[in-house]
């Protein structure tokens, strides 16, 4: 790396590493915007370009084709055309990308493109942020290849990978407050079963009430009660529920409320025995964090409590015998 720096610097000039950084890429951006704005035709857009002449015939003649202007209305997102570079090519990292953003609350129809087309302009930006820096640096003062590399490309790749660790944490996050939230949300399902509302108007109830101290939860339950209110099948219902939230309790309690279904048995009784469970294992997950804080103190006790205890017991007598010592040899 050092022989090829000199050897820029030499031909080039002071400016000659930057130049060749630069250089390399602008050439990896012209060779990615062919794959970028190259989109495959879509079927029904053909198939729409087809008819369209047939389809105006018909309405000069008085006859208003009905299913015309439906296909019309269809969404157009702007990065339609960036599709096949935004979106994962296969259906399983599709499911599985949408998965992860509806885990982190991104429910929106186009959040995965969205997500791949911020990751990639963040990472765009915050290269050429570190190219004009790098610039601007060697202008004023020199600076090494190996820096100017990092300079340059460290910048880029945190802008690239920033917005998987937010979607990494807000699924953490939400994860973290719908499994504190899940007791306290089986209690309160409990009571409104007990109290001779269905299971639908309970959800309903329970989701209204955790609105101001569970967000995520409220939002996971109001989903549950529109899609049963839509007509959806019950049991497919919870099970979405289930894989949305990513919890074991929450797919410990799916389980339990179809086993309950299916078999007849009272619902009441199956939220009770598990609402207490859900209690006591609150319980443990407290009890376990609060175990783990001396073993977590232990290296803060280490570095600001010993050393100046060692200070004051131990440095008098130091301090006696460096004098002694002095002492001795005068």
């Amino acid at each position: 790396m050092g022989a090829l720096g000199e050897f820029l610097t030499d031909r080039f000039g002071p400016l000659g590493p930057l130049y060749a950084v630069g250089l390399l890429g602008l050439l990896l951006i012209l060779s990615v915007l062919p794959i970028l704005m190259k989109k495959q035709d879509d079927p029904l857009a053909r198939f729409r370009d087809q008819v369209k002449p047939q389809a105006e015939a018909r309405a000069a003649k008085g006859r208003t084709p009905a299913k015309q202007t439906l296909r019309q209305r269809r969404g157009s997102d702007k990065l339609d055309k960036f599709a096949t570079f935004l979106e994962p090519k296969t259906e399983e990292e599709m499911s599985t990308a949408r998965l992860k953003m509806t885990r982190a609350g991104y429910r929106g129809r186009h959040a995965v493109r969205t997500f791949h087309a911020i990751q990639f302009t963040l990472g765009l930006a915050c290269l050429l942020t570190g190219v004009a820096y790098a610039i601007f640096a060697s202008a004023t003062s020199g600076i090494s290849t190996t820096r100017l590399i990092l300079v340059v490309l460290l910048p880029g790749g945190i802008g690239y990978y920033l917005p998987k660790y937010w979607v990494e944490r807000r699924v953490q996050s939400r994860q973290s407050e719908i499994q504190n939230g899940f007791p306290d949300a089986l209690d309160m399902l409990l009571v409104c079963v007990e109290a001779g509302q269905s299971l639908d108007q309970g959800i309903i109830r329970v989701s209204k009430e955790l609105s101001a101290g569970y967000p995520a939860l409220a939002e996971e339950f109001e989903i549950v009660s529109q899609e049963v209110k839509a007509g959806k099948d019950k049991t497919n219902v919870l099970r979405a529920f289930s894989e949305r939230a990513g919890v074991p309790d929450v797919a410990s309690f799916v389980t339990v409320m179809i086993q309950s279904q299916q078999f007849g048995t009272s619902i009441a009784d199956a939220l009770r025995v598990y609402a207490s469970e859900m209690r006591d294992k609150r319980v443990m997950r407290a009890e376990e964090a609060a175990n783990k804080l001396p073993t977590k103190m232990t290296l803060g006790t280490m570095m600001f409590t010993v050393p100046p205890l060692l200070i004051i017991l131990v440095g008098p007598s130091v301090y006696d015998m460096l004098q002694l010592f002095k002492n001795f040899k005068m």
